[in-house]
């Protein structure tokens, strides 16, 4: 697939395209070249309706996938957002709509939902749940995990984005995206003699591949967005900017009347995501959950991911109409939302019963590997 018709399709793309790139052989002598740019080839890389990592396969998420996500670490997680849900929805009353974006198996949204119900059993009356995911494979399987969680009851939808985007969004919304925005297509933007200029992908003759190369900026908000973000870039450092989290923010304001948005992700502040020790940015592939920071091989087989630049995203929210209401990381996010009183008395003889489980679950989120100060949790709030 990736190797084959998916490779031919952006061979041929970058044949027919009307834009140009550079590079510079070991003598100086600038070599131009026509290209796509990088946001471009990493859509089509994930996206492509026929063969995008996204949109078809097997399942991407878990032992048998690419990578993990932090639903797979246990119910902790979901537990804390079924409380913030519980509690936004006693704080506003009446029915409403759950939703999770690129809710990939399932598996979240069949835990909060097995936590919501646990601290209210009239709550499949209350609420209406929707995932939203573009692989089939995905959506196949998120079906039986929904019925294997014992919540049929449940009004459910699960559904391709188009339809999501279609449907009818009358009425108060929670909509769930859990480590979304990092895996949306980024422009790659590089410092070279004093000048900004935007990598595109051409390709690589001598190698039977693709390359970068260098290419003007081909979109005016990729400086006004680094400009705002106070991010200047030094000589030769390269980072990543995520205009498509900006659209998809606009288009979900346009349909969502009242409610709130859950970013879980992981990302950092601007300072933070530019700094001196990134001089090549963010960006990173995940094959077989082996991590590499070359995205030029295995088009459509492998995850490209770039981290979350949330000072960005809250100033794009903000300009679109959003309200930020809490900001912080995810450990912050789940000491607030009441993980510690998921902990629980044992006797310590059975390592591996339910309750040894949850404190394990408990300690990896808050303690392992500092993943739970890398993830943020960012709530967005519209209302009429």
């Amino acid at each position: 697939m990736g190797d084959n018709e998916l490779k031919r399709r952006l061979e041929q793309r970058i044949n027919d395209s009307v834009l140009s790139g550079w590079n510079a052989d070991e003598f100086g002598k600038r070599h131009t070249m026509p290209c796509i740019s990088f946001r471009d080839y990493m859509e089509l890389c994930l996206y492509d309706e026929l063969d995008g990592y996204y949109r078809g396969g097997n399942v991407r998420i878990g032992k048998k996938g690419d990578f993990y996500t932090s639903s797979a670490i246990g119910a902790v997680m979901a537990g804390s957002l079924a409380s913030y849900i519980v509690n936004y929805r006693l704080g506003h009353g009446g029915p409403f709509r759950l939703m999770e974006w690129g809710a990939g198996t399932g598996r979240l949204s069949a835990q909060i939902a097995q936590a919501c119900l646990s601290s209210d059993p009239e709550w499949m009356q209350k609420v209406s749940l929707i995932l939203v995911d573009d692989n089939p494979v995905h959506r196949e399987t998120a079906v039986e995990e929904l019925e294997s969680a014992g919540i049929g009851g449940m009004q459910t939808a699960i559904l391709p984005s188009a339809e999501a985007w279609a449907m009818d969004w009358n009425g108060p919304t929670v909509v769930i995206a859990n480590e979304l925005l990092d895996a949306l297509p980024v422009h790659r933007v590089q410092r070279v003699q004093g000048e900004l200029h935007e990598l595109g992908v051409a390709r690589d003759g001598a190698n039977g591949g693709f390359q970068y190369v260098w290419m003007r900026i081909t979109d005016e908000r990729i400086e006004h967005t680094l400009e705002r973000s106070g991010i200047i870039l030094r000589k030769g450092q390269i980072t990543e900017v995520n205009l498509a989290a900006e659209d998809w923010l606009r288009m979900l304001g346009s349909k969502l009347e009242r409610g709130r948005l859950i970013l879980i992700d992981y990302g950092h502040e601007a300072q933070e995501y530019a700094a001196e020790h990134r001089m090549f940015g963010t960006l990173l592939c995940y094959w077989k959950h082996q991590a590499s920071d070359n995205p030029l091989v295995r088009p459509g087989e492998q995850d490209i991911t770039a981290h979350v630049n949330f000072t960005q995203i809250r100033q794009a929210a903000e300009r679109l109409g959003w309200k930020t209401v809490y900001n912080a990381s995810q450990k912050q996010f789940l000491l607030d939302n009441g993980i510690m009183d998921m902990l629980r008395q044992h006797d310590g003889q059975d390592p591996f019963g339910a309750e040894a489980r949850m404190n394990r679950a408990v300690r990896q989120l808050l303690l392992s590997d500092q993943m739970s100060e890398t993830f943020k949790v960012m709530v967005l709030e519209k209302s009429e």
